[in-house]
């Protein structure tokens, strides 16, 4: 323990080296028990606990990048389910333990080895079901974003009560599966509305568009930017994901004490909202996006096309 805090100390000083580094310091270094929550079977997850704040720790063995899998699944709902049946803990952060992204997407594998309709609609309806479960939690989950947040990943993000992402060029949040010929199967289509209002969600779910941090800030899709670090003892990325853990626990601890922020919708999105109640609004507005579709498509792609044809059916008469 005490070679950890001289550690810690180290690390402040060289930083200080660096401006960007000195400012973006947290105030308060947070030195982590290590508590394994499920047995040595967990392949993909891990979870540590800093005093009432449950650390979710996503790390697929062998893999460059973390993806949903079929083994994934269980692990997480089973952490998540241990979670909320233990007392102790009072918020959850979940985050990569990987510097080269948060989760990629559905592994590709997994929904090719489908070999019926019925086995698909299980597959969706069980990340729909976890993600339900995410976004109904009584105790609040910060989702802590470096790297790329696609696709699954995505839809993780968007079912927690609230976003924190590294503000660089690496950090991308999208929904780009539509390019593969794949609907966002997993709630991701309606609650990106429910943030970013109907037309940004119609682009960005048509399309495959990817923001960056900077970009999904301001679309109201992640709620705290936090820069990266530079170099000290360790490599920038690893410094910069430890402090992005930190300042994600420390975000748990306040939603803890204050409950999650009600989000209040910019003056425009709710004058959005409002007039899309009109019929030819929304005929208006969906045929743009089906020119813009078709045109990016040739007519080649159907996915998109349902996609238009499902959020049009969903939306508020």
């Amino acid at each position: 323990m005490a070679s950890t805090r001289i550690l810690s100390k180290l690390s402040v000083n060289i930083s200080a080296l660096n401006n960007r580094a000195l400012f973006s310091l947290p105030k308060i270094r947070y030195i982590s028990t290590t508590v394994p929550a499920m047995n040595q079977e967990q392949k993909h997850i891990k979870v540590n606990y800093v005093d009432e704040i449950a650390v979710v720790r996503i790390d697929s063995p062998n893999a460059k990048v973390n993806t949903l899998n079929r083994e994934m699944f269980p692990e997480f709902s089973a952490v998540i389910e241990s979670i909320k049946k233990d007392d102790k803990v009072k918020g959850v952060v979940i985050i990569s333990g990987k510097t080269t992204g948060f989760i990629a997407g559905a592994d590709i594998n997994m929904i090719e080895s489908c070999k019926s309709k019925e086995e698909v609609y299980e597959l969706s309806r069980g990340g729909q079901r976890v993600f339900d479960e995410l976004e109904s939690f009584k105790k609040p989950i910060v989702s802590a974003i470096m790297g790329p947040c696609l696709g699954g990943g995505f839809e993780v993000a968007l079912a927690t009560h609230y976003r924190i992402a590294v503000n660089d060029s690496k950090t991308v949040v999208g929904l780009p599966e539509v390019k593969l010929g794949l609907l966002p199967g997993s709630g991701g289509t309606q609650r990106l509305p429910r943030l970013v209002g109907i037309p940004d969600a119609l682009d960005m779910s048509l399309t495959g568009k990817m923001v960056k941090a900077k970009k999904a800030k301001s679309l109201g899709i992640v709620d705290l930017l936090v820069d990266p670090l530079g170099p000290g003892l360790e490599r920038p990325e690893a410094r910069t994901l430890q402090y992005l853990e930190e300042v994600a626990i420390g975000q748990a601890r306040k939603l803890v004490k204050t409950g999650v922020p009600k989000k209040n919708k910019s003056f425009v999105k709710n004058l959005t909202e409002k007039v899309f109640e009109y019929d030819f609004v929304r005929n208006y507005v969906f045929n743009q996006a089906k020119g813009k579709v078709l045109g990016q498509t040739k007519g080649l792609k159907k996915v998109p096309k349902l996609a238009m044809k499902l959020k049009l059916k969903d939306l508020p008469n």
